[in-house]
């Protein structure tokens, strides 16, 4: 019985929007610490190199002298970081977003969704008032109907 509760209390804690967003965050900055790393170790890092007179092999350009793997932009290498970061980015897409998203539905919450639809006060100007409101929450100006 006891520890019935406790997974209920855990699956609580896994299904909260707070918790698979900040992951779902979490995954997409890792995918693009990938992809700006290879960005700037094969295609950065050789320039440099080049400037400085250093010395690489791939699918490229070679910037200095024949086999120098320092000035060598390796655009092979990024490619496949860019085609890493596409094909990971799908993966969590339809693996965990969409599956999240059903399941919320399902509880009645919205998550990944539009923000819903807004209108502005005439008078202070506050841009957060919603649609179906008559009235602005901020000055209690009468708001105008929707067209």
């Amino acid at each position: 019985m006891k520890e019935d509760a406790a997974l209920q209390g855990f699956k609580k804690f896994l299904l909260q929007a707070n918790i698979v967003v900040i992951a779902v965050g979490l995954i997409v900055a890792l995918a693009f610490d990938t992809l700006i790393k290879a960005f700037t170790s094969d295609i950065i890092d050789p320039i440099i190199s080049r400037l400085q007179g250093k010395h690489s092999i791939g699918l490229g350009v070679q910037l200095g002298s024949h086999g120098n793997q320092t000035t060598f932009l390796n655009f092979g290498s990024f490619i496949s970081a860019v085609i890493y970061f596409v094909v990971f980015m799908l993966v969590i897409y339809f693996l965990i977003v969409i599956p999240y998203k059903k399941i919320s539905a399902k509880r009645g919450v919205a998550v990944f969704s539009d923000p819903p639809s807004v209108k502005t006060c005439p008078a202070c100007l506050s841009a957060d008032i919603p649609l179906a409101a008559t009235k602005c929450k901020y000055c209690a100006t009468d708001l105008p109907e929707n067209p």
